[in-house]
């Protein structure tokens, strides 16, 4: 698992139509399921990634992508992608 302190990613899948710009842009912190829909690697941003992540996520035509602190948002445990979590 990756250090706790930093920011995350977060999908809001209600809102995610699967334009993939997350997983082409950042694919460091994106993966894709089978449909095409983008999936938030167990990854922490650190501080000197910030501002290229905080591109990524404006980057989102719908807006779905969204940056929390990363002690708010529980890790898996087995290092895969995570799905989209639901913002």
């Amino acid at each position: 698992m990756t250090e706790s302190t930093g920011l995350r990613f977060v999908i809001d899948t209600d809102v995610c139509v699967g334009h993939g710009r997350c997983y082409t842009l950042g694919p460091q912190w994106f993966d894709c399921d089978d449909l095409g829909y983008g999936t938030v690697r167990d990854v922490v941003i650190g501080e000197g990634e910030r501002a290229k992540a905080a591109d990524v996520a404006a980057a989102c035509p719908e807006g779905a992508i969204i940056l929390v602190e990363a002690s708010l948002v529980e890790a898996p445990a087995t290092g895969e992608p995570s799905p989209a979590q639901p913002g």
